[in-house]
């Protein structure tokens, strides 16, 4: 980032070698003084912001925790993350709400936003308490499946609008699914397997933004996959219709040309063709792209080890989605690193109001490494980039004037998370 900011992130710095959560994080002074003097060297960058996350509790702590997934945020350089509501129970009242915030209180190593529910139990029949839990969430989405009733849909987005808070929309027409799992594409066609149409996502899409031009509401999408997504998200924003969305690094990595046996390539919206990956890295560069989140969704290594038929759906990518963009966009000139900021820090925290203010990551981009899952804080180990190698590992993490994580590096008796 520019001078300014370094030096800003500097005397930050220094101003925590004095404090109590200093002192108790085994960060030696000479860490601290090695990092001041290699400010040119390395890259100091407001905290990062995944608005689409999953942390599994309450209900499903075997694959994650509320401590593990900031922990593993943290290493990512991430200072707020947003947890998606398919949980148990999901938040769907203030009751239930209750429960994951009182997680959150007691075991957050970096800001918690999570999102509350758009239907009773997610099951799209119902509208949830919106308004009772709206004080507390960051928006409202049934992530995981798509709102299929076009009536329950506009009377979500009326009420989000009448609450000041933005649906966050998994678009998915069941219809169209066909017991799919993979891109319907190539592979699919050549190894037998059940695919997943482009169709079942950008038809929600479509309706959605229809629905949009009707009641005026804010309307996020949630981890666009295919080029047809992209068109119409343009379209949407030339209109001036309140509409924006996200990518995920796996999109804009790989294809179903990449696909192998294997459920660390499996995701829901699947990976798709190489002409959908080369729209969304169009829309990252001209702007139709907001942001991009790591839809991390950790699961258990039995979960994920049948194949890619019976694996669960989800891959884990908080503490790889800054090094892969990095690597895959920055260095090879596509985009700035500014942009990059904009994408994952910047334009998120702006679009669902997340204060970062006190907020900073350090990363040092000099050297090449290996993605190795052995080193993840996340309980989940399911990547498609093990292996990958990559530039930029985290060395420090500080969250609202804390210290969230430590590179093993730069502390006297190894790494100090939270």
């Amino acid at each position: 980032m520019n001078a300014a900011f370094k030096q800003k992130t500097a005397a930050k710095l220094k101003a925590l070698s004095s404090s109590r959560d200093f002192i108790s994080s085994r960060f030696s002074t000479a860490a601290i003084d090695s990092l001041i003097e290699r400010a040119d060297d390395l890259v100091f960058l407001p905290g990062l912001v995944d608005v689409h996350v999953h942390l599994r509790e309450p209900g499903f702590s075997y694959k994650e925790t509320i401590r593990t997934g900031t922990l593993a945020a943290a290493h990512g350089g991430y200072t707020a993350v947003c947890p998606m509501p398919n949980l148990s129970p999901v938040p769907d009242s203030l009751e239930n709400l209750g429960k994951e915030l009182a997680l959150i209180e007691r075991d957050a190593c970096i800001r918690v936003h999570p999102y509350g529910s758009v239907t009773v139990g997610e099951k799209g029949e119902l509208l949830s308490d919106m308004e009772a839990m709206s004080p507390f969430v960051i928006g409202f989405s049934d992530d995981g499946r798509g709102v299929q009733a076009d009536e329950i849909m506009e009377q979500a987005m009326l009420t989000a609008k009448r609450l000041g808070k933005p649906i966050a929309a998994h678009c998915e027409v069941n219809s169209l699914l066909h017991g799919g799992y993979i891109h319907d594409g190539r592979y699919a066609f050549e190894h037998g397997h059940r695919g997943i149409s482009s169709e079942s996502e950008w038809r929600q899409i479509e309706r959605d933004i229809g629905l949009v031009r009707k009641t005026g509401a804010s309307y996020h999408v949630c981890h666009i996959s295919c080029k047809e997504s992209v068109e119409l998200i343009h379209r949407a924003k030339a209109e001036g219709l309140d509409v924006t969305c996200e990518t995920a690094p796996h999109y804009l990595a790989f294809t179903d040309n990449d696909l192998i046996e294997d459920g660390r390539f499996k995701m829901n919206p699947p990976l798709r063709s190489e002409a959908d990956r080369a729209a969304l890295v169009e829309g990252i560069i001209d702007g139709t792209v907001d942001m991009i989140a790591t839809d991390h969704a950790p699961h258990s290594l039995e979960e994920k080890s049948r194949g890619l038929e019976r694996s669960a759906f989800g891959i884990v990518g908080l503490e790889t989605a800054f090094p892969v963009l990095y690597t895959k966009f920055v260095r090879t000139g596509l985009i700035t690193l500014e942009h990059l900021i904009e994408l994952m820090s910047f334009n998120p925290s702006s679009r669902f109001e997340i204060d970062i203010e006190d907020d900073f990551t350090v990363f040092d981009c000099s050297k090449a490494y290996r993605i190795d899952d052995s080193e993840f804080l996340s309980m989940g180990k399911a990547s498609p980039f093990i292996g990958m190698q990559v530039f930029g590992k985290c060395l420090l993490t500080v969250c609202r004037g804390r210290i969230a994580y430590t590179d093993p590096s730069l502390a006297e008796n190894g790494g100090n998370n939270c």
